[in-house]
C-alpha cells in the first residue's frame, strides 16, 4: 500500500523501468545534518540486483562534518575501524517520482550494519524508536513542519563567488502575506509546489514572509515518519528547482540580521486507529494526556535544544521580539512562547516554535516525542499558560549558544534515558565538531574590526 496515489508501488516502479520511462533510481538516507545522501543507480541494475536486497555505502557518512571531512570522536566510524560499509535498507513505502529530473525515481532508506542490526545513531532509527515507544502505549503521532526559506536571483555558483554576501533577494521589501510579493516570485514558487505535489507531498499553500525574499510553502500534516521523509525530500528538491530557474535559496536559520528562517513543528498524538486523544469533545477542553505531553515537552526543552538548534548559526535566530522564541513557556495561540497550543477537536495540536530551517526533522520530532511521552509516563502537570509577552515574562530561556545547548544535552539524565547513551555521545560529538570549526574560523566581522584599528 502506497502513502498516496502519487507514490509508486514496487510493481509500478518495475513496470516503468521495464518500459524505459524510469532509467535512474536514487537511493538515499538522511544524514546527521538532515541532508539526503546516497547514490544514483541505473534502473536496470536496481531492478536486477538491488531490489529485494538493498545496497551499501561507507559508514563515514554518519561521521563527517558539513564539508564532508572525516572527523574524530565517533564510536561507529574511524580510521581505526577501517571505515567499512553500512547497508542501505530500502523502505518500499517511500518510492516517488522526481518530476523535475528526467526519468528519475527516489527511494529513502534506513541504515543497518552488515549483520542486519540497525544503526541506532541514524536519524531515521532515532525517530523509529520513539514511534515504537508511542505505539507500545497505544498511540500514533502526526506532525507537520513549516519551513521558511530566503530566495535569491543569484545562482548558487554566483553566490559562492560572492562569498554568499551582497546577493539579490527575489523581493526588495517585506512581503509577509503579500499577494503582489508572491506573484513576483510565482514562477519559482509554483514550480516548487507542483513538483512537490507530483512527488507525493500534499501541498497546502505558499505565502510571503518578513525578510527580503523570504517565503514559506506549507504541506498537510501526516504520520510523523512520512512528514520527516517529505521534509528531507522537499529541502533537496526546492534547492534543485531553484537552481533550474537560475536562482538559489537557503534554509539556514539566520542568513542576515533580519528575520531568520524558522521550522515550526506541529504535533499531536492519535490512537492507533486514528481516534482523538488530545481533546475531550464532551468537555470541550484538552485532555489530561495532552497537558502531560506538553508539560514533558517544556520540561525537556532546554536539554533537547541541541536537536532543535544543531548549528552555531541556529542560535543567532533566538532574539527577543523576533517571533523566534526564547522563553520556555506555553500559551494559547501565543506566538511569543516556545510552545503554542492551537486548535480544538481533531485539530488540537502543539506547535514547537524553537526549531529553525536548519533542523533535522527526524531528530526534532524524536525529541518532542521522547519528552512528551516522558511527561505522560511521569504524570507531569502543566503549568498555567503565559499571557501576554513571553519575552518579558521572566521565564527560563532556551540555551542561547551551541556550547550551552551541548552541555545541557550531554549532561542530561533525560536525554540519555530516552535516546540512549550511544545516541547522546554521537550527537554531542557532532556539536563538538561544529564548535571546533567555528572557534578556529576567522570571520569577516573580525577583519573589519581589527585589520586597521587594533
Amino acid at each position: 500500500m502506497t502513502r498516496n496515489d502519487r507514490h509508486l508501488s514496487t510493481e509500478d516502479l518495475v513496470t516503468r523501468i521495464d518500459a524505459g520511462t524510469i532509467d535512474t533510481v536514487v537511493v538515499a538516507f538522511t544524514d546527521m545534518q538532515g541532508r539526503l545522501q546516497g547514490k544514483r543507480l541505473h534502473a536496470a541494475y536496481f531492478r536486477d540486483q538491488v531490489l529485494g536486497h538493498g545496497t551499501e555505502g561507507c559508514n563515514y557518512l554518519l561521521g563527517v562534518d558539513i564539508d564532508m571531512n572525516t572527523v574524530e570522536g565517533y564510536a561507529i566510524t574511524s580510521w581505526e575501524r577501517g571505515y567499512g560499509d553500512m547497508e542501505f535498507v530500502i523502505d518500499y513505502d517511500t518510492i516517488r517520482l522526481l518530476p523535475h529530473l528526467p526519468a528519475t525515481a527516489l527511494i529513502q532508506c534506513d541504515l543497518a550494519w552488515p549483520d542486519g542490526s540497525p544503526v541506532v545513531q541514524s536519524p531515521r532509527s532515532i525517530l523509529k524508536k520513539q514511534i515504537d515507544k508511542a505505539a507500545g502505549s497505544g498511540w500514533g503521532a502526526v506532525a507537520g513542519t513549516e519551513l521558511e526559506f530566503i530566495a535569491f536571483d543569484d545562482t548558487y555558483e554566483q553566490a559562492s563567488r560572492l562569498n554568499y554576501t551582497g546577493l539579490t533577494p527575489v523581493n526588495q521589501y517585506n512581503v509577509d502575506y503579500s499577494i503582489l510579493g508572491t506573484t513576483r516570485v510565482e514562477p519559482l514558487l509554483r514550480d516548487i509546489r507542483n513538483t512537490m505535489y507530483a512527488a507525493g507531498l500534499d501541498v497546502e499553500s505558499a505565502k510571503g514572509e518578513c525578510n527580503l525574499g523570504q517565503h514559506e510553502i506549507g504541506f498537510l500534516f501526516a504520520e510523523v515518519m512520512e512528514t520527516a521523509d517529505n521534509h528531507a525530500v522537499y529541502k533537496t528538491v526546492a534547492k534543485e528547482v531553484a537552481a533550474l530557474h537560475g536562482q538559489s535559496l537557503t534554509f539556514m536559520a539566520k542568513y542576515d540580521e533580519r528575520e531568520g528562517n524558522s521550522c515550526h513543528i506541529h504535533l499531536s498524538l492519535r490512537g492507533l486507529d486514528g481516534e482523538i486523544v488530545f481533546w475531550d469533545d464532551e468537555a470541550g477542553a484538552r485532555t489530561p494526556l495532552y497537558d502531560s505531553f506538553v508539560a514533558g515537552i517544556l520540561d525537556g526543552l532546554a536539554d533537547f535544544t541541541l536537536l532543535y538548534a544543531p548549528n552555531v548559526n541556529s542560535y543567532k535566530r533566538f532574539a527577543d521580539g523576533s517571533f523566534a522564541p526564547t522563553a520556555i513557556a506555553w500559551g494559547e495561540d501565543n506566538r511569543t512562547c516556545a510552545v503554542r497550543l492551537v486548535g480544538h477537536g481533531a485539530g488540537a495540536r502543539m506547535e514547537n516554535r524553537v526549531p529553525g530551517g536548519d533542523v533535522n526533522p527526524y531528530l526534532a520530532i524524536a525529541a518532542m516525542l521522547a519528552c512528551g511521552l516522558d511527561g505522560i509516563e511521569r504524570g507531569l502537570e502543566l503549568e498555567d499558560p503565559t499571557e501576554g509577552n513571553a519575552y518579558t515574562s521572566g521565564k527560563p530561556t532556551v540555551p542561547r549558544t551551541l556550547r550551552a545547548a551541548r552541555e545541557a544535552f550531554a549532561t542530561s539524565e533525560l536525554t540519555r534515558r530516552t535516546l540512549g547513551e550511544d545516541v547522546v555521545e554521537h550527537y554531542t560529538n557532532m556539536a563538538d565538531v561544529e564548535l571546533a570549526a567555528f572557534e578556529s574560523a576567522v570571520t569577516d566581522w573580525e577583519r573589519r574590526r581589527s585589520f586597521e584599528r587594533m
